[in-house]
Parts: C-alpha cells; structure tokens; sequence
C-alpha cells in the first residue's frame, strides 16, 4: 500500500515504512501537482519545495534516481499535458486509476501504449474501502521504497489488477490499515501545515 498524501511525505511520521508484522507493505510517497498534471513521487523527495513545473520536477526525479508516475492522467481539469507525457521524462503512467471516469481510463487505455509508455493501477483510494479497487501488480513481491524505485524502473514486469470488491482483498490487514490511518489522522490534526 502506497500513501501518497498531496505535497508531503508527514505520513512517514505517523506509520513504520516497510513490512509490518502481518505482512502487509506501507510506502511512502507524495502526490505532487504541477500546472501540467499530478505526479506520484518515490524517492528522497521529505523536503521538496512546491511550485516546480512538469519538466523540472521530472528532471529533478530523474537525477536523484527516484520514480515520477503521471497520475490520474485523463481526468477532465486535473489531467496530465500531453506535451509531458510525449517528453520521455515521465514513462509510468496510471493507466486505470479507482477515481477516474470510465471515459478517462478508457482513453488513457487508449493512448499510453501508442507512445510507449508503461501503464500502472492505482485506486486513488480516500477511504478503507476504496483501497485495492485498482492496482499494479509486480512480478516479485515489494518490501521497501528502494524495491518498488527499482522495479518501477524496469526491472520487473508489471500489470494492472481490478478488484471488483475494493478493501476486501484486505480483510486479512484491516486492523493495520485502521491503525495507519488513525496514526496519520492524528498527525494531520496535530500539523497544521500538513
């Protein structure tokens, strides 16, 4: 499960990064909006300022050997400029996203393989059980931010997975996750620049 608040990375504080003890993995990362789309960020990325554009955040990524995933990339207002997405600067892209309007999947479907880009799932979830409704599966299971940058850069296959029964593949950690979030909210509530 990967928590990707908007422009922060304060979950960190509030959960243990990694395999708990049921199994389950919890990464950290951020989702960092641009004029020119949303992107899912992993990698050092504790301290990065706001306001950077599509191109230098990319960059930015690249340089530092983390991973930029093109978020929700078709959703009317909230999509992703074409021009990026065309760049080579950004090769992972949502290709199903839990949130996204069937019209906007579809394209995006459509679209990302004509210019060879690698489609991932994302349930974009905002509660327990939206989580799982979308998702990329890897070819070998992840234990760390560190796996899940290597794999995303290519060093596994992947494909994307729908479950018709969101939060019910996670019967089995639902006592975590309720402890995730409830740590999370606690943070939030006590910073409020978070």
């Amino acid at each position: 499960v990967c928590i990707t608040d908007h422009h922060t990375m304060e979950a960190r504080n509030a959960v243990r990064e990694g395999v708990q003890a049921d199994g389950l993995c919890v990464i950290i990362g951020q989702e960092y909006s641009t004029l020119e789309g949303d992107f899912l960020l992993f990698g050092p990325y504790e301290t990065l300022p706001r306001g950077l554009d599509a191109m230098r955040l990319l960059r930015y990524v690249r340089e530092t050997g983390g991973v930029a995933v093109a978020a929700h990339p078709f959703r009317a207002g909230r999509g992703t400029a074409p021009w990026v997405l065309e760049s080579g600067f950004c090769t992972l892209v949502e290709g199903e996203n839990g949130r996204s309007m069937l019209q906007e999947n579809s394209t995006a479907g459509e679209w990302l393989p004509r210019c060879g880009l690698t489609p991932l799932g994302g349930s974009d979830a905002h509660s327990l059980q939206e989580l799982g409704g979308v998702a990329t599966r890897f070819e070998y299971p992840i234990r760390s931010r560190l796996e899940l940058i290597h794999f995303l850069n290519g060093q596994c296959e992947v494909s994307i997975a729908r479950n018709p029964q969101p939060g019910a593949r996670f019967v089995g950690v639902l006592d975590t996750l309720s402890a995730i979030k409830r740590r999370v909210l606690t943070v939030k509530q006590s910073n409020p620049f978070w």
